[in-house]
């Protein structure tokens, strides 16, 4: 047992000392992932409802989820609803990623009092409850016929992918040294070009990470693709909604663990992104400012 007394951290906490705070999120975490587990031996289950464990194993509901395109009783085709999210989510990082960046880029460099104000504005979708964001949605995207368009369904979803973005690159921002750009436009080169010849190259992984963190958000949304989405733009957490209150499909249970899988490996791909660090490059700060005098010099 001499391994409880090993030191943890740099202030010399003993293992031991730390025990009850790991055993106790072992068991949160525990408690967190079982549940969401649990339905990947459902879904290879043989029977016609949901049960746990399976008495019998089969791919039936794989097979009734990529190959079935109508369901009884009108319920929507899976893989249409599949190709809708994922449309609007590869459309929603095209609006979210660059709108979070550019607000993260203004904030950091703004002197202004005005930031401190804007910054809590921009996150308020995180804090005000989705319910209420997606019927505010919904009676101001009724006005424009809106509702159950694939462009509703981005504006919602970039609504609350933003704000993830902006404070993932607002943090990455934080801990870049921003003299770098300032000595590149010292040097001639242009705001813009300052920020994608020496900025973007050292923050291109958060900005990659917050893309993948805004696909996610979009493809996994539920309420405010309940209000907006309809017609032949449902997305595929509203289907698998609306066939659990209609009906008790083991096909839902396929495509949760295909949902599981897909955002666990987004999950690692970004863990991976986050610990990837790009050395300060000096020389970049002098290629930005020397293209320009090289250009107006006619060499």
């Amino acid at each position: 047992m001499s391994f409880l007394n090993k030191n943890v951290s740099e202030t010399q906490i003993r293992l031991k000392d730390r025990l009850w705070l790991y055993i106790f999120s072992y068991i949160i975490l525990f408690l967190l992932i079982v549940p969401s587990l649990v339905v990947i031996p459902m879904s290879f289950s043989a029977s016609q409802y949901l049960e746990f464990p399976p008495r019998e194993w089969s791919l039936r509901w794989y097979e009734n989820y990529f190959f079935a395109w109508k369901v009884e009783n009108g319920f929507n085709d899976w893989m249409q609803a599949t190709w809708t999210s994922v449309k609007v989510a590869v459309l929603t990082i095209f609006v979210a990623t660059p709108v979070g960046t550019m607000a993260a880029y203004g904030l950091v460099n703004s002197n202004s009092r005005l930031s401190k104000i804007l910054f809590p504005i921009f996150i308020s979708p995180m804090m005000v409850p989705i319910i209420l964001v997606a019927i505010g949605l919904f009676y101001f995207f009724v006005q424009f016929k809106l509702v159950g368009s694939i462009f509703g369904l981005v504006l919602g979803h970039s609504l609350v992918a933003m704000p993830l973005v902006l404070i993932i690159v607002f943090s990455a921002l934080k801990n870049y040294d921003m003299n770098q750009e300032k000595v590149a436009r010292s040097l001639g080169a242009t705001r813009f070009r300052a920020f994608r010849e020496i900025t973007l190259p050292q923050i291109k992984f958060s900005i990659i990470s917050a893309s993948l963190i805004a696909f996610l958000t979009s493809f996994d949304e539920i309420i405010i693709s309940l209000f907006v989405a309809g017609g032949d733009n449902s997305t595929i957490t509203r289907s698998m909604f609306l066939a659990l209150r209609d009906q008790i499909d083991p096909t839902i249970a396929a495509i949760s663990t295909i949902l599981i899988v897909i955002s666990s490996g987004l999950l690692i791909i970004i863990l991976s992104l986050i610990h990837i660090s790009e050395p300060t490059r000096p020389e970049r700060i002098a290629y930005a400012g020397l293209c320009v005098k090289k250009k107006k010099g006619g060499g």
